[in-house]
């Protein structure tokens, strides 16, 4: 008996883990990875590839792309090119990624996220076609997207094609949100003309990316998007996967995705986002507030899918995942946000009516200003919270753009 169960723990432990599994209706999703190693491997065999990854770029049997692709016969990997929080996964939010070697594949790595933000023409000497293959959580803040910007840029400068593996925007039912990026509060957090909530998926953001870049440079890149197969935008990720893999360290669950569009902009205050708790952007507070004044103002908005509970808590360094955070070792008081439907949850009109109430009942509350500026796009989110603008007329003055960039990104759709 001793030896059965012992045999059955070792063919476990030597299966391969069904990252996308067979989905609920009877067709197979795979990523575009997959598709691109079962379909279309000619178009890579015999080149010198670089490779835009990191640890969510996952096949379906659970492998990483850039470890699957090491193995094949007639695949050649040049350069591995990293983005914030390193090829594995390992390196906290805005630790610099330094260059080196990857330690499993030993392949050169490349960073994208540090002195550099996209590779320069001497990095793709000798390569002769880059690969992007990362996952996005659907938010304009998430740094994996500017990534994807700048490696189009690089690509059309250099004249080199670039060939996107495509992959579900986690959040896709979310409706499509936010003020589009102005000019001036472009950058590594808003790299593009697009709003906070975009519902676009990787593959349709390097089409709207790769046209942006040439009515702005008058450059354009030669790219091939690898499609999913039978993905809908109308499921969250879990419908395809039981399985979260951590975009980044504080990216704990989906439902830290669904809400993180909104709760990322209290980052741009002096209250605590939750990093260096356990759940970071469901966890709001700082030693002024009280927790139940404050449900009590957010409950006068009634705000539609989700419920606050009152919540005490102390950031704490997390190694990997927060250093120093906001209150570090402090007390502070606030809310945990729970989600109850999260069809019905508006994240960024949920962070704004939040800042709205903070400012309202703490006078100690505060703006990093520019921090606040950068993460909306504009600056009219803090001077109409200053002077007492009510959330509604906020969603206002951003809704005559939105309505363009919806138009705009129906050309760029591939599902």
């Amino acid at each position: 008996m001793k030896r059965l169960l012992l045999s059955a723990l070792v063919l476990f432990c030597i299966t391969p883990l069904l990252i996308f599994p067979q989905n609920r209706n009877s067709k197979e999703f795979l990523p575009g990875a997959d598709i691109l190693i079962r379909e279309n491997l000619p178009l890579i065999k015999g080149k010198q590839i670089g490779v835009v990854t990191n640890h969510t770029a996952l096949l379906k049997n659970g492998t990483l792309l850039a470890d699957s692709l090491a193995h094949i016969p007639g695949i050649n990997i040049k350069a591995l090119f990293s983005p914030e929080h390193g090829i594995r996964g390992n390196e906290e939010a805005g630790a610099g990624v330094k260059d080196g070697r990857d330690p499993v594949t030993g392949i050169r790595v490349i960073s994208l996220y540090g002195k550099n933000y996209k590779p320069r023409h001497e990095d793709l000497e000798g390569i002769d076609l880059l690969l992007f293959d990362i996952q996005d959580i659907g938010a304009r803040y998430f740094t994996y997207i500017s990534t994807l910007y700048y490696t189009i840029e690089s690509c059309a400068e250099n004249k080199l094609p670039l060939i996107v593996l495509d992959r579900p925007n986690p959040v896709a039912p979310l409706k499509t949100d936010g003020p589009v990026t102005e000019n001036k509060f472009r950058s590594f957090i808003a790299v593009a003309p697009i709003p906070v909530i975009h519902g676009m998926t990787v593959g349709e953001l390097a089409l709207l990316f790769n046209s942006i870049i040439e009515k702005e440079k008058g450059v354009k890149c030669e790219i091939k998007v690898i499609k999913m197969s039978n993905w809908d935008r109308k499921h969250f990720l879990d419908y395809y996967s039981p399985f979260w893999v951590k975009p980044s360290p504080n990216m704990a669950s989906l439902e830290t995705t669904v809400i993180y569009g909104g709760t990322c902009l209290i980052e741009g205050t002096n209250v605590s986002e939750g990093r260096g708790t356990s759940a970071p952007f469901l966890t709001i507070g700082a030693p002024f507030i009280n927790s139940a004044m404050l449900i009590k103002e957010l409950q006068k908005d009634k705000i539609d899918g989700v419920r606050f509970l009152p919540a005490e808590f102390t950031p704490a360094d997390i190694p990997g995942t927060a250093t120093n955070p906001k209150y570090k070792n402090e007390l502070c008081r606030g809310i945990s946000i729970k989600i109850t439907d999260r069809n019905k949850v508006e994240p960024l009109k949920l962070g704004v009516k939040l800042i709205y109430a903070l400012k309202k009942l703490y006078p100690q509350f505060g703006f990093k200003d520019r921090t606040i500026d950068n993460l909306f796009g504009a600056s009219y989110l803090r001077e109409m919270i200053n002077k007492g603008g009510k959330p509604e007329k906020i969603f206002l003055r951003w809704q005559k753009e939105l309505n363009n960039f919806i138009n705009l990104k129906k050309k760029f759709l591939l599902y």
